[in-house]
């Protein structure tokens, strides 16, 4: 018995020596291969070897077989002189950012992200680089939109809109570019080659047209996740682009006179009505349409908690804090889709068109329906139509651009609080839109 289990012991230590053995000969063996293959190299070749891994390099001689950040072979023409042009892009939104004063907080994020993810090898806005993961954690499921509604919410004062309820048909009005892009990608479509788009893709487009970057977001990764990249990056660019965009339609639509009403000062609102409003907002939305849910959810919830007064440490984080840091992220989410292999594609351009006419689209409408409200108006209650403009939901940005508008023909007429009235109604008239097409299309 004794001998037995010695003999047994004996032969396990055999076996773990053996087994040791080999790995340390295996081991040795790799060491001395790998020493082998190694080759010394002189100066001019170990530059030469460096040069192979520079960006520089992978601009000057594309190779076929290269991958994108997604997996995907990448053309030439984008491996090279494609990155060069989507990055003179995001030098061009930097200018605008801070030579014009367009948005910063929006292009200088986009423009940045745009041009990470035109660097080539490091594969930033792959599914492990920086990019990829800040895109991947809130704007692919969502989640973003829903706290930057929340931050617009905390920051969105609705009294002009309760002292003047009738704007809010200046925000429907503008919502005309939403359905009427629809109709725009449907025939893009059928007519143009190389694009097809779906009706649930043509839905997730359309949303453009309101101008709002988190509902076009919300909406796209609800029908067309496919098309979320060219979609935001076209929802961003027209929203900070909105001092460009709309001067020359509110010029060409409105005669001198017309930009020169003064509307007469509004009412006072109380502030159970402020406390009140979006209650009544979140109700009917819970009741009559609940796919928008979500993102007027978010917005009630972010004016609530400013309006009741007792939780100003939480209105104050959604208002800066919290918005500004998922602005950044936002933004650089947002820029890792100008990649030249999925920016200068038929399909995007495409996208790019249409929103930029369904925008325009949306302002013209907003324009033409102000105009008649102030036909049908009483002299001593006049509508200067420009108001009509900001009722796309780019929020406050269009107010802005309509009170500065006005002032260059009478610089004491100052239409701002008149003029966010329509914009915070395009607000929730870009959300309620959103929640239709969900409710069609899903």
């Amino acid at each position: 018995m004794k001998k037995n289990l010695i003999i047994s012991i004996f032969v396990f230590l055999m076996s773990i020596c053996s087994v040791n053995a080999l790995a340390a000969t295996t081991s040795h063996e790799t060491t001395q291969t790998e020493k082998a293959e190694y080759e010394s190299r002189t100066l001019p070749e170990l530059i030469k070897s460096f040069y192979h891994t520079t960006g520089l390099n992978a601009i000057i001689n594309p190779k076929e077989g290269v991958k994108d950040s997604h997996g995907e072979d990448m053309t030439l023409f984008a491996q090279s002189f494609g990155r060069v042009l989507m990055i003179i892009i995001c030098f061009v939104l930097f200018y605008l950012a801070i030579k014009k004063g367009f948005e910063p907080l929006l292009l200088i994020p986009i423009g940045f992200g745009g041009i990470l993810a035109n660097i080539p090898i490091a594969n930033i806005a792959g599914d492990h680089g920086m990019l990829g993961i800040i895109y991947n954690m809130g704007i692919a499921n969502e989640f973003f939109p829903l706290l930057i509604f929340m931050g617009v919410g905390a920051m969105t004062d609705f009294g002009p809109l309760l002292a003047n309820p009738k704007t809010a048909l200046l925000g429907g009005a503008a919502q005309f570019g939403i359905f009427g892009s629809l109709v725009g990608a449907v025939v893009l479509s059928q007519y143009v080659p190389g694009i097809e788009f779906s009706l649930q893709q043509a839905a997730a487009i359309s949303i453009i047209g309101g101008a709002d970057g988190p509902t076009s977001i919300f909406i796209a990764s609800a029908l067309a996740p496919e098309l979320l990249g060219a979609i935001a990056v076209a929802a961003y660019s027209y929203m900070a682009l909105v001092p460009v965009i709309q001067p020359p339609i509110m010029r060409a639509l409105t005669t001198d006179a017309e930009r020169k009403i003064k509307m007469r000062s509004m009412r006072k609102v109380s502030k159970l009505e402020k406390i009140v409003f979006p209650i009544v907002v979140l109700v009917l939305t819970l009741l009559i349409l609940p796919d928008a849910s979500p993102l007027i959810g978010a917005l009630c919830f972010g004016n609530f908690a400013k309006e009741s007064g007792v939780v100003e440490r939480l209105s104050d984080t959604m208002q800066n804090a919290l918005i500004n840091i998922v602005t950044i992220f936002l933004g650089l989410g947002v820029g890792s889709k100008l990649a030249a292999e999925q920016f200068l594609v038929a399909e995007t351009m495409g996208i790019m068109v249409i929103g930029l006419v369904a925008f325009a689209a949306g302002t013209a409408a907003g324009l033409i329906m102000a105009k008649i409200m102030n036909k049908v108006s009483s002299k001593d209650n006049q509508i200067n139509p420009l108001i009509g403009a900001a009722g796309v939901s780019a929020v406050p940005m269009a107010a802005r651009v309509v009170s500065k508008e006005g002032q260059k023909y009478d610089p004491s007429n100052v239409m701002l609080m008149h003029a966010m009235g329509p914009n915070v109604a395009g607000v929730i008239g870009s959300a309620v839109a959103a929640g239709v097409l969900l409710s069609i299309f899903k």
